[in-house]
């Protein structure tokens, strides 16, 4: 397996994309059982290109590049239009993200 990071940024109010966390929380704690080591966060200093700086990141666990693309386009921030998204294959050089 090899890291994948999504990094993300809200598009939508944030009552739109706070109605979808709950969900995407579900499809997080799926990917924990999977075995995908899901590490998921938000932006903590709000700062955004779209002024509310709604956003984040997920670190995870993938066999390809295919398959975190598949995974990431199954996330309800994405399918519902809450986010603009990247996804990008992370090589460590240095450390390890370590257990959660």
């Amino acid at each position: 397996m090899a890291w994948f990071v999504k990094l993300e940024e809200g598009i939508v109010t944030k009552a739109r994309f706070d109605a979808v966390v709950p969900e995407h929380l579900a499809w997080l704690a799926q990917l924990e059982r999977q075995g995908h080591r899901p590490v998921s966060g938000y932006w903590a200093d709000r700062r955004g290109c779209n002024g509310d700086g709604a956003g984040g990141m997920l670190l995870f666990w993938a066999d390809s590049w295919e398959e975190a693309d598949a995974l990431v386009r199954q996330d309800p921030l994405i399918r519902h239009g809450c986010v603009r998204w990247t996804l990008h294959a992370w090589t460590t050089v240095f450390g390890s993200p370590g257990a959660h």
